[in-house]
């Protein structure tokens, strides 16, 4: 059996284009940290925890070698947002050549949705891809900040983008297996 899935891919331009979301309150316990050593087991965990339901696939027959592979790109970063303590979601940014940063995988985990984490972790993933080059020095500065999204994704995605400022610049609709 196939299904049709659209595919939209987002861009902003300049670090001006972010249009932050209110941060939650003090009183949430949320906060967002950089995973700083490299952990093949901490991005697996995030990616099956924050995709399970939402058909995210593509990457769950990696080898931990796989895994090490992306977590220990120069200048890849891993943001984890926690509330009191516990794993809400997370935000994995790709720099890519000539300046451009790629948001890989954003999400939350399906317990923390609603609560108005997600548009906070974007914002704060979103600026982090922007400044970049200061965390890693060998790096040119941020000229663009990218990602796709597709219609299996939460049903807020595609908004929760296009409200912190992200632009449309392609779409794609295309056949393929129900997963």
């Amino acid at each position: 059996m196939t299904i049709t899935v659209t595919t939209w891919s987002l861009e902003q331009t300049s670090p001006e284009d972010l249009r932050p979301a209110q941060r939650p309150p003090e009183s949430a316990g949320v906060r967002i940290v950089r995973a700083e050593i490299p952990s093949p087991e901490l991005s697996r965990f995030l990616y099956t925890a924050v995709g399970s339901d939402i058909s995210w696939h593509d990457r769950l027959p990696w080898s931990r070698e796989q895994w090490r592979e992306v977590v220990e790109r120069p200048a890849a970063e891993t943001w984890v947002a926690y509330e009191r303590g516990t794993p809400a979601g997370y935000v994995e940014l790709d720099p890519q050549d000539d300046g451009v940063v790629e948001i890989v995988y954003f999400g939350l985990l399906p317990d923390f949705r609603g609560r108005r984490i997600g548009g906070h972790l974007l914002s704060f993933g979103t600026a982090r891809a922007w400044d970049l080059a200061e965390r890693w020095p060998d790096r040119e500065p941020t000229k663009r900040v990218w990602l796709h999204t597709c219609s299996l994704d939460g049903p807020h995605a595609l908004d929760n983008y296009r409200r912190r400022g992200f632009r449309l610049f392609d779409t794609k609709v295309e056949t393929q297996p129900s997963p």
